[in-house]
């Protein structure tokens, strides 16, 4: 199960909107095929792994094994399920039961039907924490939300701004974290910032510093104040912006309509589950960072400190949390905050 969740761990930031799945076929106590799932619409973990194995008669003697209870259902591939009963394979370990309404405990009930001996629940707090992203998304209605900035050692997260440093980003850590966080980028759906961001720094929002894919931008600005000439509204990129204002969508952007009465925050989570975003970093200002705080509406944040001082500024967000992993990037530490009494 272990070399399950190493396979799986591959495919992150490329299977959405499926989960990460690797799978591991034993025959005597060697493994003689394994394989993952690469990306959605293409096959999945437990059919590479069938396919990878040389001799095919050998599965009648194997177990299967695989972090994610295989689908029931026909989707864009037919059911794994359905091809493990096919194969003869007499017994079958899953890490955990999928909680995705189309299969439920339907594969695993097909299994057994078949008379295939299934084992539930082996390194169940492993493979759920694996898919976090995918059953959050599935049993919350909404998508993980990661938050993310950096501070100074005297706790600001930018300078006082005058017109003539509008437009360009503040930098407070070095370029190690810099490409960490492309890195970031690309393993997540969406990424989201506030006007006064857009404005102040004029973000691309992309992973031009990781091979990956760039993730789908996200702005707040509810009374459009974000000029047409910044980055963000380029088209480049799909994007949504959340505003109080109807619009028509235009480049490559869509425009969704919130209330300025009712909570933002949980108005933006509900419309990005409609979108299908499993995932979001929510990448600033200060506000919009507070204000998933404030609301116990976020699942982690990553916090770097950087070898400088402001002095005065713009202060960081006040967050409260368990620090989970600390870590050194040259002059700069990584901090990993997990909310384990979220919403």
């Amino acid at each position: 199960m272990h070399r399950c969740l190493e396979l799986a761990k591959i495919g992150l930031g490329n299977t959405y909107s499926n989960p990460m799945v690797g799978s591991v076929i034993v025959h005597n106590g060697k493994i003689i095929g394994e394989g993952f799932h690469h990306k959605a619409g293409e096959p999945h973990a437990e059919v590479n792994a069938i396919k990878s194995v040389i001799n095919k008669e050998l599965l009648k003697e194997s177990t299967l094994y695989v972090n994610l209870e295989p689908c029931a259902h026909y989707g864009k591939t037919p059911p794994c399920s359905l091809l493990i009963k096919q194969s003869g394979i007499p017994r079958v370990v899953i890490g955990c039961t999928d909680s995705f309404s189309e299969v439920a405990g339907k594969g695993i009930g097909m299994l057994r039907a078949a008379g295939v001996e299934v084992t539930v629940g082996f390194m169940d707090a492993e493979s759920r924490e694996l898919n976090k992203r995918f059953f959050t998304f599935h049993e919350k209605k909404r998508p993980y939300v990661i938050l993310k900035w950096a501070q100074t050692l005297d706790g600001f997260i930018d300078v006082d701004r005058t017109s003539d440093n509008y437009g360009e980003p503040t930098w407070i850590t070095n370029a190690l974290s810099k490409k960490l966080v492309h890195k970031w980028r690309s393993q997540e759906q969406a990424i989201l910032v506030g006007v006064k961001t857009a404005l102040k720094d004029n973000p691309s929002l992309t992973t031009r510093e990781w091979a990956g894919t760039s993730p789908v931008r996200v702005l707040i600005d509810r009374h459009l104040k974000v000029p047409k000439s910044s980055l963000i509204l380029n088209g480049k990129l799909p994007t949504l912006v959340f505003t109080s204002k109807p619009m028509s969508p235009e480049n490559n952007t869509k425009y969704i309509n919130i209330s300025l009465q009712d909570d933002l925050v949980p108005q933006v989570l509900n419309e990005l589950f409609k979108e299908n975003l499993q995932s979001i970093i929510i990448e600033g200002g200060k506000q919009i960072l507070q204000s998933f705080i404030d609301a116990n509406l976020w699942d982690e944040a990553r916090l770097l400190v950087g070898n400088k001082m402001f002095f005065s500024g713009v202060s960081a967000p006040k967050i409260s949390g368990s620090i989970i992993m600390e870590e050194h990037l040259g002059d700069s530490r990584l901090f990993f905050y997990r909310n384990y009494l979220v919403k």
